[in-house]
Parts: C-alpha cells; sequence; structure tokens
C-alpha cells in the first residue's frame, strides 16, 4: 500500500450510488435519470453504482440476481459508471461487473482478485476500524469504505462504532488508497465529511426514496460548492 499521500493532488469527491434492494419495475429508468443528473456537461460526479440485493441464494437466486442485474450494467456502461456488485463475487463474476464491494464476511481481497482479474475494482467495509482499512490495503484492496457516519436503514449496523469525520482525514492525509465515506448521507449532512477528505460518498436512501434527479443534482451542488 502507497503511502504519502500529500504528494499528490485532491480529486474531488465523487458519488457512488448503491442501489435499494428492490430494482425491478421501472428502476433502470430511475438509475438512467441518476446517472444523467450526475453526469453534465460540467463535469461526472456519479461515478460508480453498486448492485445489492439480498435473499437470492442457489442457483435459481443467483440466474435472477443476474436478470436483475444485466440491464443495470448495461445502463453504467452506457454512461462510464462502474458497476459493482455487494457481497457476491460470483455473482460479480457471472455479471462481468467492474468489481466488487466486500464485507468482513464475503472472502478475501485475493479470492476476487483471482475470480475477477487485476483490472477489478476491489472494496472492502471497515465501520469505523484503522486496523481494518490498513488490512485492506496491504492486502491490496482498491478502495476502503467507512461508516456508518449516521444513522442509516440501507446500512444497519446496530451497536457496530460509528466514526467520526476524522478518521477520513486520518485516511486521505497518509494513504493514497481512495476511501468511501457510507452511512445515512444527505446532501444536508455530507459536507463534514468532504471537508474530511472523503474521495466518493456512498448515498442510497437519500436518493431513491425520492425523486432520484433532484436528489443527484442536490449532491452535485454541494459537492461542487465543497470541492471548491
Amino acid at each position: 500500500m502507497t503511502d504519502a499521500k500529500s504528494a499528490i493532488p485532491r480529486v474531488p469527491t465523487q458519488l457512488y450510488l448503491i442501489s435499494p434492494l428492490e430494482v425491478g419495475g421501472d428502476f433502470p429508468d430511475r438509475l438512467t435519470r441518476a446517472l444523467e443528473a450526475g453526469n453534465g456537461p460540467d463535469g461526472q460526479c456519479v461515478t460508480a453504482f453498486q448492485f445489492r440485493v439480498k435473499g437470492f441464494e442457489g442457483s435459481a437466486g443467483q440466474h435472477e440476481a443476474a436478470a436483475l442485474g444485466e440491464p443495470l450494467r448495461e445502463i453504467c456502461a452506457a454512461h462510464d459508471v462502474a458497476f459493482i456488485v455487494n457481497d457476491d463475487i460470483a455473482l460479480a463474476k457471472r455479471l462481468k461487473a467492474d468489481g466488487v464491494h466486500l464485507g468482513q464476511d464475503d472472502g478475501t481481497v485475493a479470492e476476487a482478485r483471482d475470480a475477477l482479474g487485476m483490472q477489478a475494482q476491489i472494496g472492502v467495509t471497515c465501520h469505523a476500524s484503522r486496523h481494518l482499512a490498513m488490512e485492506a490495503g496491504e492486502a491490496g484492496a482498491d478502495y476502503v469504505a467507512f461508516g456508518a457516519f449516521y444513522p442509516s436503514t440501507t446500512k444497519d449496523k446496530g451497536d457496530a462504532e460509528r466514526p467520526e469525520p476524522e478518521i477520513l482525514e486520518w485516511w486521505s492525509q497518509i494513504f493514497e488508497l481512495p476511501c468511501v465515506a457510507i452511512g445515512g448521507i444527505t446532501p444536508e449532512n455530507c459536507p463534514p465529511l468532504i471537508a474530511a477528505g472523503a474521495d466518493f460518498l456512498a448515498v442510497s436512501g437519500a436518493v431513491w426514496n425520492g425523486d432520484e434527479a433532484k436528489a443527484v443534482k442536490d449532491f452535485v451542488e454541494v459537492l461542487r460548492d465543497g470541492n471548491v
């Protein structure tokens, strides 16, 4: 893992969208609207999308999940947005995803790299732990994710320790590896995370629980102010 990040210019914070659990019906159209709202003539603010579904077990479940994911992968490809699969290395491989996001119990970086190849983008959930983040970096992860920073129904960790923005500042000042802030993030509460050095804001409910295009535009406005 490379350190001495101080010599590297700061990359503006960008959005990393996480899907709701329900991605059928009109969700492909909603995803398209969200990506178009975030990527315009002034630049690209949405750079990644995580396909996060639960309860698709066994071969039949994998087939159903893949059927839901494929049109979303195509939409992401058309908008130059990385398509990341949550928790499931086999599904990521089946969908020819750009990468996979691993929780602490979802396999190792080495297993994901072996299955998906050297070009895959592999992220690791590190909660509020500096130790887990450094371990992920040493293992060859492409990014680390800290959170939940705020109360979240998407990433409910119960009594898990909640990180403070200082962990982003610590990480971004020392390590080159990008860091993602996650958990209950809204346009109103994200400025401290941007200021602390988050490379990406991972957002879900704040976008999909209402008008996705307006929500993304609200994030974009805050990001552009915070990234100046």
